[in-house]
């Protein structure tokens, strides 16, 4: 049975699912995006996600395509068409169509959304761990708007595989800024959690967010700094955060063991917290 894919308007089976080439996400990578999780049929963070998705599009002078209560009815009526239990809903919003230009033009914003149906909760990544490597950040230096602008990323995903590891942690000016897809934690040897503080050369991400409430809750001490990638060899602990990832451990950094070299017990508590917690909150 193909997928249903939403696009301006219409559900439509994805290989009729098409966009103009003059659409600016296509010929600029004019568009930012949002990526929430599905458990039980249900949408996680839904709220944070849109309420960044209207940060991203107010950094781009970009127009909102719809309300929040539409975009909500068309993720569930998605979930719904595709019979999705678990998962994830992709949503893309680009500028719109129009003629070559850099200039901004004054066009009708598109809006496109899918599904993917993958297992989130029992991923084997979170019973063995994930090892990275580190590389340079050659990302642009707004990195706090979340654009569709993931090719570097993804020379960084290619990058770790051609290693034999799992992702990529990223350096600028000798500290870590975030993984590929990802924010970026260490445990020191005392029990702090510590992760990359806000600003334009990170994203805010919205499981980081919870994840750090919930920990501040479980009184965990947490310093959010810059920290190298020599402190987090030399840490207890470290993982990483996104919206369907959830907690990642990391077990390996640039070949070295971190820790004892499997899963640290405070990244599978949290992990355990995050879902409970995202559940009992879940439309």
């Amino acid at each position: 049975m193909s997928r249903i894919v939403y696009v301006n308007g219409d559900y439509l089976p994805e290989a009729d699912a098409k966009i103009s080439v003059f659409d600016r996400g296509f010929l600029m990578a004019d568009a930012v995006y949002e990526v929430t999780s599905v458990i039980d049929g249900k949408i996680l963070a839904f709220d944070g996600h849109i309420e960044r998705l209207q940060r991203s599009l107010g950094e781009l002078d970009m127009k909102a395509p719809c309300s929040t209560e539409d975009l909500l009815d068309i993720h569930r009526e998605l979930i719904k068409r595709n019979n999705v239990v678990e998962g994830l809903v992709y949503l893309q919003v680009t500028r719109g169509v129009a003629d070559r230009d850099f200039a901004y033009p004054d066009a009708e914003p598109s809006l496109v959304l899918f599904t993917q149906s993958k297992n989130v909760v029992n991923a084997p990544m979170a019973k063995t761990g994930m090892k990275v490597i580190s590389i340079p950040d050659i990302r642009w230096g707004r990195r706090d708007i979340k654009t569709v602008q993931l090719l570097a990323p993804s020379m960084g995903k290619m990058a770790a595989k051609a290693a034999g590891c799992d992702d990529a942690w990223l350096v600028e000016d000798g500290v870590v800024t975030e993984g590929t897809s990802n924010n970026a934690y260490i445990v020191t040897q005392e029990g702090t959690i510590v992760t990359r503080d806000l600003g334009h050369h990170i994203l805010s991400g919205i499981t980081r967010a919870a994840v750090l409430r919930f920990a501040a809750e479980a009184q965990i001490k947490i310093e959010e700094r810059p920290f190298t990638i020599e402190e987090a060899k030399q840490a207890k602990e470290a993982f990483v955060t996104s919206a369907t990832t959830f907690v990642g451990p990391v077990v390996e950094i640039d070949g070295v063991p971190i820790g004892d070299g499997k899963v640290g017990d405070i990244a599978r508590r949290l992990r355990e917290i995050y879902i409970e917690e995202s559940l009992k909150t879940a439309i």
